[in-house]
């Protein structure tokens, strides 16, 4: 397995990211996937590991995967701003298009929460998009839209260091109604007829349940949605439901 650090320019601003690839000998191009984290609601937790120890149990089945980090996030700059995390997608997607490496034919999207949701609005419009899973989506971002204090989130997120600029967001309003925007369950049926596969835990705290069901019932075909029974809205943490989630890409793999 090859593991190689990559840096995207978006805005002016340094996106990070890692591209893993198989690396024994196989037959290039490679199926791929891009990985799309979620919103942090807190701040990073040094004992987990992250989204490499997932790259790479997808990597060891014979896909070229691509992890990064959102603006307002880990290594990259910026703050957290959904409509940036469109275009952030958009160049990782460009990014992994220009590589001989990556099969064009076969480019996955596999994305959890807020990643999932941004996932879904890019994949709506942008057909490069083979196929999407999503892990743990929101339909719409109520627990955003719906505050009564919109500032207590914002200073929320500078807590935990994904808001670093002192004067950003420059409108409140603004800012928020680019959550208004991506909103999965506006954009969802533009997906087919490519394949999609919901995935949610049946215990989710965070999202309730019912967006799988909303958003699965707006999807076109073909679409899938499996419920991870006692499964947390930590699905990248849940064994069974990335075994899941690696099956479903394998099958769309050899189409």
């Amino acid at each position: 397995m090859l593991n190689k650090i990559v840096t995207l320019e978006v805005d002016d601003l340094t996106i990070s990211g890692q591209l893993y690839l198989p690396g024994r000998g196989d037959r290039t191009p490679y199926p791929t996937v891009c990985v799309c984290h979620g919103i942090p609601s807190n701040s990073p937790d040094p004992s987990d590991k992250g989204y490499p120890l997932l790259a790479e149990r997808i990597c060891r089945h014979g896909f070229a995967v691509f992890i990064f980090n959102f603006r307002g996030t880990g290594a990259s700059g910026g703050n957290l701003d959904i409509l940036g995390w469109t275009r952030d997608l958009e160049a990782a997607i460009d990014y992994l298009c220009a590589l001989p490496e990556v099969d064009r034919s076969r480019l996955s999207l596999l994305g959890f929460s807020g990643g999932a949701a941004v996932s879904v609005y890019v994949a709506s419009q942008d057909k490069r998009v083979s196929s999407i899973v999503t892990c743990a989506c929101p339909a719409e971002f109520s627990f955003l839209l719906n505050a009564d204090e919109p500032q207590s989130i914002i200073d929320h997120f500078r807590s935990i260091g994904t808001i670093r600029d002192e004067g950003f967001p420059p409108s409140t309003e603004e800012w928020l109604s680019g959550f208004r925007l991506v909103s999965p369950i506006r954009y969802v049926a533009g997906i087919a007829p490519r394949p999609l596969l919901l995935v949610h835990g049946s215990k989710d705290e965070m999202v309730e349940v019912s967006h799988a069901h909303r958003l699965y019932d707006s999807a076109g075909e073909p679409k899938q949605l499996i419920i991870v029974d006692g499964a947390d809205h930590k699905l990248r943490q849940n064994d069974k439901a990335m075994a899941i989630v690696i099956d479903w890409l394998k099958s769309r793999a050899k189409n």
